[in-house]
């Protein structure tokens, strides 16, 4: 009896091959840590990138400073980089639309703002700004729905600052090493600050229709209602 394989059979066995390779290569490039190493605390997450059915991504920061960037369309790590100190706040000024901008809040009573529309190849970053806020804990940061270069910060110390990005001339040049795209940034400018609590103020979301209403809760165990006026204008 003679085995012969059919042209069908050999292709059937070579996409086989082709989808365990790729299994192979999405579970080594995961969150997970590497061998030996211990696994960190992560204390925040946020979603991105959602332009359009297929695309998906979501940015992770850890007790130790890490922030590391997943896929989900190939489920692979993308970008990681760290910021020194514990990250307990993230979000992309939009999810739904092509990565554009991530504020990064941490321990440190600073934020990061990053512009994540150029990656420079050759060192794999995007470039980036740091702004001393609140003297404490900066908690998180939360955009503006009608205007997604305005943000909100809340401070350890009872504190919110109102935030609106300014961007550069020209968003990307060319690095006179490589020629590779790196990104340039803009500037942040503190628009008010307005103490709220005696406690650090913990969580915050904007009203989605009537621009400038806002939400916060502080750990003195209230809810406080405020409003933004002439946010508009801005």
């Amino acid at each position: 009896m003679e085995l012969i394989a059919s042209p069908s059979l050999l292709l059937l066995l070579l996409l086989l091959l082709l989808l365990l390779l790729l299994c192979s290569v999405c579970l080594q490039s995961s969150l997970e840590p590497a061998p030996g190493q211990t696994a960190r605390d992560c204390w925040s997450v946020s979603f991105g990138n959602s332009f359009n059915d297929a695309e998906r991504t979501v940015v992770c920061g850890y007790d130790n400073g890490d922030i590391k960037l997943l896929c989900l369309k190939t489920n692979k790590l993308v970008w990681e980089t760290n910021v020194s100190n514990g990250v307990v706040g993230l979000q992309f000024d939009r999810k739904d639309i092509p990565m554009n901008k991530l504020v990064v809040t941490s321990l440190e009573s600073k934020f990061r703002v990053y512009d994540m529309r150029t990656l420079h190849e050759p060192d794999h970053s995007y470039a980036h700004l740091s702004e001393a806020a609140h003297k404490s804990t900066v908690w998180l940061a939360r955009h503006l729905p009608q205007n997604r270069d305005v943000w909100m910060t809340t401070g350890g110390n009872g504190t919110l600052n109102l935030y609106k990005y300014e961007y550069p001339a020209q968003r990307s040049i060319a690095d006179p090493e490589s020629g590779a795209k790196r990104g340039v940034m803009g500037q942040v400018q503190m628009l008010n600050s307005r103490k709220f609590s005696d406690q650090p103020i913990v969580a915050l979301d904007w009203h989605t229709d009537k621009a400038g209403l806002f939400v916060c809760t502080a750990l003195d165990q209230t809810v406080k209602i405020g409003i933004t006026t002439k946010i508009g204008s801005v």
